[in-house]
């Protein structure tokens, strides 16, 4: 791991020597990067101050100036190299966000995946940023739109998806001719360096260094003159909804734009024509991949009375022989939550769930062993319960009996949070009342496939206080991207609109 970071120009040894942009020399604090299997510090990173933010927006704006001028296909020619260059890197990152971050193995490797299909899918998008033709009502004239870039675009990102998720936004805003500022969390800092340095090198290559900026600093201060920047006119911000309310506020204020992916309380029902083998499968992976840490893992499982204690039985059974340990080792499936706030975060919720009167079926305790460990948890509760109105960041499945399919949907529906949602059926009906006006509603909802582990081909993101934004595929792209209407008379006269004269 040492040799990689050192081939980026990360001296991985020495405190500190982390550099963050390749503008700026910063002399800011230190902030530890903390290996949550062990508890050993990795490194430290030195932190940017808001006059390094303030150079590095200042030349996000003036290449974005040229930047935009380049046609984009050849712009996408440029990711087709990054992505290229993620592929030939996969393994030393995948490796470092399972040392950073704790995700198993192929989980680590499988984002850097996502991020060499966002690369993929962002080459394809570079030729078709397309707008459409109307027809005008006045004789001699064209109508149609065509889309810009909006210019310096800010991306805050999470722990959990400390590569991907700015893949999500970097591919398509560098596509649709945007500059950058990436700000990850503190949490997953080396990612983020090692990332920027894999990808800035290509774009380094090409004369377009620039186009993606890195910095590392605190919320209070690096954070909030990001949101407050009128010169960022899109902010895109992943994490908790309490962040993301503060954010969306902030840059409503200055009627910037905001794309937010906020908390999921995601749940998935089981019906009693299920496959219950399948089901058991994207159950557990929902609930305990990633350790539960994903905004799309599954918090909430409705099981039809009919078939809910034999599927309940099978899960524990399953839970209790899950391989919890280093994540970097073969056969582990379970790695440690990010750090030991996260660990006290999960034994409050225990101590809520019984204080509440939930039951716990298994887990429910901290792993005796160093690092930041702790059992999943299966809670037999009632729905009413408020903790289970909330998202606890940790592996903590609650499960809920029903009866009939729509009071199931109810009761999935009643909570603030709306990102995706699954429901695993062998019943045409069943799929598509779930499926219905009448169903989820949720931004994703899935039919005999989990809540988690969503492809890039389609838009990803959720309604209600997950925020509403959408990232990666479809026609995500017109986030980052402004629309003008655009009519043309190639005649000789001035007619006007809706029949009005003005005769001079």
């Amino acid at each position: 791991m040492s040799n990689f970071l050192n081939r980026l120009g990360i001296e991985a040894s020495n405190p500190g020597a982390a550099s963050t942009s390749g503008f700026v020399d910063t002399k800011g604090r230190e902030v530890p990067s903390t290996d949550p299997t062990t508890g050993d510090v990795i490194a430290s990173v030195r932190l940017c101050s808001v006059d390094d933010y303030d150079t590095i927006v200042n030349e996000a704006q003036r290449v974005f100036a040229e930047w935009r001028m380049l046609p984009a296909p050849k712009r996408g020619e440029i990711l087709r190299e990054v992505g290229e260059a993620l592929r030939e890197h996969k393994t030393d990152l995948g490796a470092l966000i399972t040392r950073e971050v704790g995700k198993v193995t192929s989980e680590g490797e499988g984002e850097v995946q996502e991020s060499v299909d966002m690369a993929d899918l962002a080459v394809g998008m570079s030729r078709q940023l397309n707008g459409l033709t109307m027809h005008s009502e006045r004789a001699s004239h064209r109508m149609y739109e065509q889309w810009h870039p909006l210019g310096v675009v800010g991306i805050i990102t999470a722990f959990n998806f400390p590569n991907a998720v700015w893949a999500w936004n970097a591919m398509v805003a560098a596509a649709a001719g945007n500059t950058m500022i990436w700000k990850p969390s503190l949490k997953a800092s080396l990612t983020a360096i090692a990332t920027h340095r894999v990808c800035d090198a290509v774009f380094q290559k090409h004369g377009w260094g620039g186009v993606l900026n890195l910095v590392i600093g605190d919320d209070a201060d690096v954070g909030e003159a990001m949101i407050r920047d009128r010169r960022v006119p899109l902010i895109s911000a992943t994490g908790s909804t309490r962040m993301g309310r503060h954010v969306g506020q902030v840059v409503a204020g200055r009627l910037g734009r905001c794309l937010l992916e906020l908390g999921g309380n995601n749940a998935i029902i089981v019906e009693k024509s299920a496959d219950l083998d399948l089901a058991l499968r994207g159950v557990a992976f929902g609930a305990v991949g990633t350790a539960g840490q994903r905004c799309t893992s599954t918090r909430r499982l409705f099981l039809h009375r009919s078939i809910a204690g034999e599927f309940t039985k099978r899960l524990v059974a399953a839970y209790e022989r899950i391989p919890i340990g280093d994540p970097s080792q073969s056969g582990i499936l379970m790695g440690p939550l990010i750090d030991e706030d996260a660990v006290v975060m999960y034994e409050k919720a225990i101590a809520t769930i019984r204080e509440q009167g939930g039951q716990i079926l298994t887990g429910g305790e901290r792993l005796d062993r160093a690092g930041s460990f702790v059992k999943p948890t299966i809670v037999k509760a009632d729905p009413s319960m408020p903790i289970c109105k909330h998202e606890t960041f940790a592996p903590i499945l609650y499960v809920f009996e029903y009866d009939e399919l729509n009071d199931a949907i109810a009761q999935q529906n009643d909570v603030d949070q709306g990102l995706s949602s699954a429901i695993f059926t062998d019943s045409f009906r069943s799929a598509e009342s779930f499926l219905s006006h009448r169903g989820s509603d949720c931004g994703i909802a899935n039919v005999n496939i989990g809540t988690s582990g969503a492809e890039i081909g389609g838009a990803f993101g959720g309604e209600k206080d997950t925020g509403g934004g959408r990232e990666a595929g479809s026609d995500s792209w017109k986030a980052y991207m402004r629309r003008q209407t655009c009519t043309l008379n190639w005649g000789t006269d001035l007619p006007l609109a809706q029949g009005v004269t003005f005769d001079i």
